[in-house]
């Protein structure tokens, strides 16, 4: 969430550099400010009222004392109009200041400078590749054909015990799932990042404070009769962890990694692409996600880019890394980053991992603060997070990449001691 600060002092630039989103705030920022000077006035109106309340109650003993009763009691008089009308005006200021949130929750994130201009992710940027070329497609099976082969997975089953998008991992598939989960996090603390596992279903106000809410309420399963949210991604409760907190510079950099089991209602997805692994509800992932110093945040970036890029070359899997254009951004990221793995039985990339900054924006709607030292002045903090990595998609480039002559399925050597056989099939 931007702050009405920076709404009100670079109204033009933002205007501007929200062009690159495709999102047209000028409207909404003129009604912003307008909020916000009836907001003050207000608040100018109700604090002179107040003060002069004060006033004339330290006056009314005086006046008693003084013999002056009915000067004493038309003051008197005066300080119960006062506390009628500033009853009044408290609650003018609160239903203001409800609109003005409610107008500023709707801006997105202001994009990082280097954001490419775009409308979909045809006009993504590719950053780099690695092991290219090294699966090609000729004779390769999509991924459930080969767990239907292989009894690795169950996609019937999973509809019957739940739905669609629910599938039973079996044997040597959920063998395969919890290896990949032990060496991502393997990987993460050998990066420096301290494991937490979090609950998988979080309040409202932990929603609002990453951004989920109210955005993307339609995207998350609800709890109702508890009001409480299924995560959508682990980044979520760990991000949460520092809400209301007030950091020290000295703590930086903060870095957290997570496994959790995500849910996503993915509405509105239909056709091939949600076949098999490719979109699920229910998913496996591991998130690393920093809390750093504002000046630092984008070195910060780069190095949690090179983190995920070291995972998917060390599994062998063909990759790319794009920078998301304007337009394929999410709502609340200035910067992100996103890895796709060649997935040779379909003859298509599929998204592993986002990475982003969100600078200021997460931290603000967190109140997540932090003093440099000696300084009583609180400053907000940079969040960052990334996939490291989402297990489907991974599960379905392996399984399909790694297809030998004979029909077999090899095993990426890293994961062997996890796995603890070397082939399917």
């Amino acid at each position: 969430m931007l702050t009405i600060q920076y709404i009100r002092e670079n109204t033009e630039a933002m205007v501007e550099a929200l062009k690159v989103k495709n999102f047209d705030a000028q409207e909404i920022a003129k009604n912003i400010i307008e909020t916000d000077d009836k907001r003050r006035l207000v608040q100018k109106e109700l604090d002179d009222i107040s003060a002069e309340a004060n006033r004339l109650a330290k006056e009314i003993g005086d006046l008693f004392k003084a013999g002056k009763t009915e000067e004493a009691n038309k003051a008197k008089q005066l300080t119960t109009d006062y506390k009628e009308k500033s009853k009044e005006l408290s609650k003018v200021l609160s239903d203001t200041n409800d609109e003005l949130h409610n107008l500023i929750v709707q801006i997105p994130n202001i994009p990082h400078s280097s954001v490419p201009r775009g409308h979909s992710a045809a006009d993504n940027l590719i950053i780099r590749k690695g092991n290219e070329r090294k699966f090609a497609k000729e004779g390769k099976l999509p991924h459930w054909d080969i767990a239907e082969k292989y009894d690795l997975i169950d996609f019937e089953l999973g509809n019957k015990l739940t739905g669609a998008g629910f599938p039973v991992y079996k044997g040597k598939g959920a063998k395969l799932q919890r290896a990949l989960i032990s060496f991502f996090l393997d990987e993460a603390e050998a990066a420096g990042y301290f494991e937490v596992m979090p609950p998988i279903v979080v309040n409202e106000a932990s929603g609002f404070g990453t951004g989920q809410l109210p955005d993307k309420e339609g995207q998350m399963y609800h709890v109702g009769i508890d009001n409480f949210y299924l995560i959508p991604t682990a980044e979520v409760p760990v991000t949460n962890i520092y809400r209301d907190v007030i950091l020290k510079a000295e703590d930086f950099p903060i870095k957290n990694t997570a496994y959790t089991p995500c849910f996503r209602r993915e509405a509105g997805s239909y056709g091939k692409d949600v076949r098999g692994l490719n979109r699920l509800h229910q998913f496996d992932k591991v998130e690393v996600v920093q809390i750093q110093h504002p000046e630092k945040s984008y070195q910060t970036l780069e190095e949690m880019v090179l983190h995920v890029e070291n995972l998917v070359k060390k599994l062998g899997l063909e990759y790319r890394i794009v920078k998301l254009c304007g337009g394929d951004m999410s709502f609340t990221s200035a910067l992100t980053y996103d890895f796709e793995v060649y997935a040779a039985g379909q003859d298509k990339w599929l998204e592993v991992s986002s990475v982003s900054n969100f600078e200021t924006y997460q931290a603000n709607r967190l109140k997540l603060r932090f003093k440099e030292k000696g300084e009583k002045k609180t400053i907000l903090a940079h969040t960052l997070n990334g996939s490291a990595l989402a297990l489907p998609r991974i599960v379905a480039a392996i399984l399909e990449g790694y297809q030998l002559p004979d029909g077999r399925i090899q095993i990426p050597e890293v994961l062997v001691p996890y796995t603890r056989f070397e082939f399917i099939g």
